[in-house]
Order: C-alpha cells, then sequence, then structure tokens
C-alpha cells in the first residue's frame, strides 16, 4: 500500500434535529459570536431569530453578517474591518458553500491587519498565512461543496481579469460541523440538483484521483452509494423528507472529506478558470461539465488501456449510481456515462452561453485550466471539446 497523509476532521454532528445544539456548541468558545448566513431563507424560516435568542439567552452578544454571492476579496476584506473590534471568539455559518466560504475566510482573517488577496493562491506576491483564526462552526444548509469538512474558502472575483481561487491552511479546518437534513427541506429542486451535482462531481473526481487511498475510495464508495439512492427524490417528489436529504448531505459530507485527501479533476479544474470569468454558480458548472468531462476522460484513458485502474473506479462508480450490474469494465462505464446524461436530460441543466460564455473564451480558458489531480492528463484539444460540447 503507498504511504499517505490525512488532512484533521472536525467534530461532527450529524442528524436531523441536531440546529438545537449550536447556541450550546458556540458558547464553549467564549462570549460573542458573528454570525454569518445567507440574505433570505433562515432569516424567513424564522431559525435566525431563534438561534439569536439561545445565543442572548446563553449570555453571549451576537452579531450577523449576511452574503448574498460567492465571497469576493472586497466582502471578506470589509466584513473584518467590520467585526475586527468587536473581539470575536466564535464564527457561525449557516448557509451553503458560499456562506461557509466566506464565514471561513472572515475566521480566518480577523486575527490579521492584511487584506484577505494577499494570502489567496495564485495571486501576486501570495504570502503564507500561518493558521491564527477565530474558532469555526460551519452548518451547511445545502448538500454539495463538502465545505463544512475542508481546509480551504474559494474567494471569487469576476470578470476578464477575475479568478476564482482558494484561502487554504490546514487550521482552516472547522473545529465542529453541524449537519441537520430537517435545514435542507425546503431548498429549491433547481438548487438541489445543483449542490448535488457538486457533491456527485467531487465524489467521483476524488475516486478516480491518481492520489486516492483506500481511505478516500471507502468514502467515496459510501457517498456515491448513499448520493444514488436519493438525488432525484430529492430533486422531485421527496424534497421535504428529512432522511432523503440526509442521505445526501451525507454524501456531500463524504466528498469534502475525500476531496480534502484526494484532490478534484477537469471539472473543478474548469471552476477556477470559468468560475473566474463568468458569473456562474459553482454547483450549476459541475452540473452542466460532468458528463461530458467523464466521457472524455473515459476515452483518453482507454486509448492508454483498456483495463486502465481509473477505468475500473469509473465501471464500479457506474454500477452503483445507475443501480444496475455491470458485465466488465466497458458496460461499466456505459451505465455510468447513460446515468449522468439521462440527469443532465431531466433536470435540464443550463449551458454555460447561459451565463455568458462565448466561444472565443475557450482557448483562454484552457490556457488557464490546471487539473493535476484529473483522471488523466488531458491535452488542450481534449479540455476545448468538454467546454464546447456544453457551450
Amino acid at each position: 500500500m503507498d504511504t499517505f497523509s490525512l488532512l484533521p476532521l472536525p467534530i461532527i454532528h450529524f442528524g436531523a434535529g441536531r440546529y438545537s445544539l449550536l447556541a450550546d456548541l458556540a458558547g464553549a468558545f467564549g462570549r460573542t459570536a458573528l454570525v454569518v448566513t445567507g440574505s433570505h431563507a433562515l432569516q424567513h424560516s424564522g431559525r435566525l431569530s431563534a438561534l439569536m435568542d439561545s445565543l442572548d439567552s446563553a449570555g453571549m452578544r451576537a452579531f450577523h453578517l449576511a452574503v448574498d454571492r460567492e465571497p469576493s476579496p472586497e466582502m471578506v476584506d470589509s466584513a473584518v474591518t467590520t467585526f475586527r473590534e468587536a473581539s470575536i471568539d466564535v464564527v457561525l455559518a449557516i448557509g451553503g458553500g458560499s456562506v461557509l466560504d466566506a464565514g471561513k475566510a472572515v475566521s480566518a482573517m480577523l486575527r490579521y491587519e492584511l487584506p484577505v488577496e494577499r494570502f489567496i493562491e495564485g495571486q501576486k506576491d501570495v504570502m503564507q498565512h500561518d493558521g491564527r483564526k477565530v474558532p469555526f462552526i460551519a452548518v451547511p444548509t445545502t448538500s454539495g461543496t463538502g465545505s463544512e469538512v475542508t481546509n480551504n474558502a474559494v474567494i471569487s472575483r469576476v470578470g476578464r481579469n477575475g479568478f476564482k481561487r482558494s484561502l487554504r491552511h490546514v487550521a482552516f479546518v472547522p473545529e465542529i460541523v453541524l449537519i441537520d437534513p430537517e435545514l435542507m427541506v425546503t431548498v429549491s429542486p433547481e438548487l438541489t440538483a445543483a449542490s448535488g451535482m457538486d457533491a456527485c462531481t467531487q465524489l467521483l473526481e476524488a475516486y478516480t484521483s491518481p492520489f486516492a487511498t483506500p481511505y478516500t475510495d471507502a468514502l467515496c464508495s459510501s457517498g456515491l452509494d448513499y448520493f444514488s439512492r436519493s438525488f432525484l427524490a430529492a430533486c422531485t417528489d421527496s424534497a421535504d423528507d428529512s432522511g432523503v436529504r440526509g442521505d445526501i448531505a451525507y454524501a456531500a459530507l463524504m466528498s469534502g472529506i475525500a476531496l480534502a485527501n484526494a484532490g478534484l479533476g477537469i471539472v473543478h479544474g474548469f471552476a477556477s478558470s470559468v468560475g473566474g470569468l463568468i458569473d456562474i454558480p459553482h454547483g450549476t458548472l459541475c452540473a452542466t461539465l460532468l458528463a461530458e468531462a467523464t466521457r472524455e476522460n473515459i476515452a483518453q484513458l482507454r486509448l492508454i488501456d483498456g483495463k486502465h485502474p481509473q477505468l475500473l473506479k469509473y465501471s464500479k462508480a457506474g454500477a452503483i449510481l445507475s443501480g444496475g450490474a455491470s458485465e466488465d469494465i466497458a458496460s461499466g462505464c456505459e451505465l455510468l456515462l447513460e446515468t449522468l446524461n439521462d440527469w443532465q436530460e431531466r433536470l435540464s441543466f443550463p449551458r454555460l452561453s447561459c451565463y455568458g460564455m462565448i466561444l472565443e473564451d475557450v482557448d483562454g480558458i484552457v490556457a488557464a485550466t490546471r487539473s493535476k489531480s484529473n483522471a488523466v492528463e488531458l491535452d488542450n484539444a481534449a479540455m476545448k471539446r468538454i467546454l464546447s460540447s456544453r457551450w
């Protein structure tokens, strides 16, 4: 067996009704909390006011920050400036991946005077963060990014000179994660599908990564199993079933742990280059590219060896996601492609052109795309085929 290293995990509280533990968990870190949420759902449900009341009853002073999009450097810096003098003892982020990334970044920068952009990977004159931060509690309300268990926060600036890159340090793994499927039952079918496909992409890319280990393989296999049995139900007639939501939340959790330890493939390589250029939700990008990227990866692997170990993994994933049985590697890979194509058509994943990408953008995107953890090395022509097919 090859040698490997594992990132630390937070304390994880999983299950329906666990949201009620949040105020007590926060109180263990001090007397002042910053609560980071999205701009609508938690407020409208009454859960935010209930949490604020619980924190107040516990003798805590609580501030609130609402986030309405993926965090930019300017947003993070503004929040840090606003709350730096408040002596925040713990940051609680309750929301989708963008909210969790925003909370993670703010917790990482409250102890610094410098702007966050000085610490973002790939930026000019980047500095190494030393890991000092305010303790962080992550509470996902969608099932997708796995940000609740990763060591990075994705920061973006969208436009012709834009970027989507990570603020990263092993210390940024949250101290506590609370996953309550009851928080997810009102998520729209469109967001459920997009965030779910992000989780599926992460599971499939981590599973077929050249840096995968027996540990991450086990996580991915388990996550794919739970995902396959409840994904379509969560997007359609069983959206309000907390058991169904729990299956997808579990799959997303497994995907986050796996990606943090095995890396991700070409779809997430495009998430950085495409996501820095056009304003497209991350989950939507994964949803629209996964089938074609998987098709290209399988085709390239077959040129190398029809029994390549990564093809065997794609075949196994095909059997899991389709619920079928494969007679051999080739048939399992076809089951996988058929399943991904079926989801793409049934759930009407939008094309890149819907978000303003033009064909003339493809060369620049390919030049800016890196993906060392993809199942197979792809040349520029292969990457262009993936993008062009979903334009």
